[in-house]
């Protein structure tokens, strides 16, 4: 760990310092579609199959925001505190306790985040176990305060890495101070920060660091890749796959470096006929790489629905094939992600930039930003329902920091001078983090409609009026409390030794309330 401080570079420790800062904001909860990533992994850990009856079957947990629309038997039925089994109200269909072919309650989400978390949530398993050894009676049923913070912290991790990467990448480009401020705004003024601090249960911050480690280990061997190199990304292409599905939009990388060697063998067939056969072996490794990768999915999908390829409750979903959301997708505000989302337009814009510093990385990065959209746009769900923002674009982040970075680095070559370019573009940059923040806070506290379209004019008046006011007071009110506690620990003599404790109850008990 000191060798890897050693050589880092003031900005990388900067973003490592801002990292540990914003720990303490990390919500350990899982709730909504987190529900059904979870339980894989704590189906397997603790029940040691993947039924799903200790993930479904608890009321406060159930997919109620499937139900926000539930009306007659519907309603009802969620009305009854004493109802333990499933339903699912899914695009009209309303499901009770749908038992598959082969016996189990469905779950029809990725496995990948489960396979990320298990470094996390295993050996925080181990340790409760020991614990409940030594007397601590804190339960071992995966939804115990000691497992939340573990995939809390685990999500949270990789988010960091997301952005860490996407910086690593963009300095190949621009200087590093625009590479650091690209990093820093797509952190802070995107979606990203609700699904790596908020909502650590969902997929989209695993997501985010699977498509930038492929991006990165994709350009870093790029120019001579090796037949182990080619399987490694593969089998980074495959878990980037098994954790959200549009992901594979990022198989275009490979795919160009594919059609560009064919072209050279095609060129060079007389002087060397063995090149094709030769690059046909690597690329089938890759394909046989991600293959393995994704095996996990489709034997958990064998096991749920008895069939490897089987959709789940998404068959009886009509996707928008005849009438795809383009505008809307960027500008409706129903998270249309330009409008929820300023900076990523600048981002997206940034893309035309990089085009000057690399052409073909520029043209496989706008590739794959409008492939994405163009899936997105036909999505049922293109809004993300509950999502804030547009939720299913944090899948870009490495794209959109390299955009935010040759944008930054453009700006900088128009005005001629890094240091004026620094006093326009870093306030630019601070503003659209604040308005992020501030919007976060409005989502996260019910003052705007998720999901629904919003109204502008109430949020410039929360914006200017509502959250400093809400956010000071909540300060105050944070401080009174501790010098209150402060003053009475001096006043009794109590030792602060035990407060952590109490802090843990205090987190045991809440962890096993609604989330």
């Amino acid at each position: 760990m000191r060798r890897f401080w050693k050589f880092r570079s003031r900005y990388e420790k900067i973003l490592v310092v801002l990292f540990v800062l914003t720990m303490p904001f990390v919500h350990a909860r899982v709730r909504w579609d987190g529900i059904g990533y979870y339980a894989y992994l704590r189906s397997l850990l603790i029940d040691h199959n993947l039924q799903f009856a200790g993930d479904w079957n608890r009321p406060p947990e159930k997919m109620f925001y499937e139900c926000r629309a539930c009306t007659g038997d519907a309603k009802q039925y969620w009305n009854n505190p004493a109802n333990e089994l499933l339903f699912v109200f899914l695009n009209g269909h309303f499901y009770v306790n749908p038992i598959t072919k082969t016996g189990h309650l469905p779950n029809f989400y990725t496995v990948g985040p489960a396979i990320l978390w298990a470094p996390f949530v295993v050996p925080a398993h181990l340790a409760v176990l020991a614990a409940d050894r030594l007397g601590a009676h804190i339960a071992p049923d995966g939804h115990s305060w000691p497992y939340l913070a573990a995939l809390a912290t685990g999500t949270a991790v990789y988010g960091f890495l997301s952005i860490y990467l996407s910086f690593l990448l963009a300095k190949k480009y621009v200087e590093e101070r625009w590479a650091f401020w690209a990093a820093l705004g797509i952190w802070f003024a995107s979606s990203l920060p609700v699904y790596m601090y908020m909502d650590p249960s969902w997929s989209h911050a695993h997501s985010a660091f699977c498509t930038a480690l492929f991006l990165w280990y994709w350009h870093r061997t790029r120019e001579s890749r090796t037949a182990r190199q080619w399987a490694v990304l593969g089998l980074i292409a495959g878990l980037m796959t098994e954790v959200y599905f549009a992901n594979a939009i990022f198989f275009i990388a490979p795919a160009w470096d594919c059609l560009a060697a064919y072209a050279r063998a095609w060129r060079a067939r007389r002087s060397d006929p063995r090149a094709f056969w030769a690059n046909a072996r690597l690329h089938l490794l890759f394909a046989a790489s991600a293959l393995v990768a994704f095996l996990p999915m489709l034997i958990a999908r064998e096991i749920i629905y008895g069939s490897p390829f089987a959709a789940g409750m998404y068959a009886h979903v009509l996707w928008n094939w005849r009438s795809p959301v383009f505008r809307k997708l960027l500008f409706s505000p129903e998270h249309g992600i330009f409008v929820w989302t300023p900076v990523l337009l600048l981002a997206a814009l940034g893309l035309l930039a990089l085009w000057s510093l690399d052409r073909a990385m520029a043209r496989v990065c706008l590739l794959i930003a409008l492939a994405f959209y163009g899936l997105i746009s036909v999505y049922p769900w293109w809004y993300g329902t509950l999502s804030y923002g547009n939720r299913m674009f944090v899948s870009l982040t490495p794209v959109f920091v390299l955009g935010l970075a040759a944008a930054f680095a453009w700006a900088a070559r128009l005005w001629g001078d890094s240091r004026v370019a620094a006093r326009r573009l870093v306030p630019i940059t601070a503003l659209l983090i604040l308005w992020n923040l501030g919007l976060i806070y409005q989502w996260s506290m019910h003052l705007l409609p998720t999901p629904g379209v919003i109204q502008w004019n109430e949020v410039l008046y929360n914006q200017v009026r509502v959250v400093p006011q809400r956010v000071f007071d909540g300060v105050s009110a944070r401080l009174h409390s501790d010098l209150r506690l402060l003053a009475t620990i001096g006043k009794e003599g109590s030792s602060p030794a035990s407060l952590p404790l109490a802090a843990s109850n205090h987190r045991e008990s809440s962890s096993s309330s609604a989330p």
